[in-house]
């Protein structure tokens, strides 16, 4: 599944917060549909596009990940191709901005099938659009769900129903041969 500049600039400004200038988040659909191409090119997803004021500045926050994680080799090409294509079209006007590529992280919210996948064998907490609340390990994903196992039980989710779900961190995980 592509996901469209649209999809991405939704996703990562969330609608216009509170204090939030309306303008940038037109500015950020213009730059994730600049930004997809050059992104694919490096074998990279671009998951979020962030610009928030910071004073005379603007900061342009780039989320990325790929199959496998997304290395500081991955961030530091994508900074450097994403800098001159930025400059080469001149997408974010004359103001000054600096710019972040960072990785997905654990923090933001499993929205994709492609973050499911990526996440299979990890502990996750979802919402239901129903309100009921599952805590289970990832086993399998695909375009239209999700499989956990929920203490022990196997439990299937459309990904349609799923209203809110985060990955988990787990700082003592046993290894699967010691469980």
């Amino acid at each position: 599944m592509t996901t469209t500049a649209q999809e991405v600039a939704t996703v990562g400004t969330s609608g216009n917060p509170a204090g939030r200038d309306a303008t940038l988040v037109g500015v950020s659909d213009e730059v994730a549909s600049v930004l997809m191409a050059p992104l694919e090119q490096l074998g990279l997803d671009l998951e979020a596009v962030e610009l928030t004021p910071a004073g005379s500045r603007r900061v342009l926050r780039i989320a990325v990940d790929q199959d496998g994680g997304v290395t500081m080799d991955d961030v530091a090409a994508a900074t450097r191709d994403l800098s001159a294509v930025l400059d080469d079209t001149g997408v974010m006007g004359e103001r000054p901005y600096t710019l972040e590529v960072t990785s997905r992280g654990v923090d933001r919210p499993l929205t994709l099938p492609r973050h499911w996948r990526r996440n299979v064998g990890r502990l996750v907490k979802i919402t239901l659009d129903d309100g009921e609340r599952l805590t289970g390990r990832v086993t399998s994903a695909d375009d239209t769900g999700v499989t956990l196992d929920v203490a022990g039980a196997e439990r299937r989710a459309d990904l349609a129903s799923v209203t809110k779900a985060l990955v988990q961190i787990e700082f003592n995980r046993r290894p699967e041969e010691d469980a």
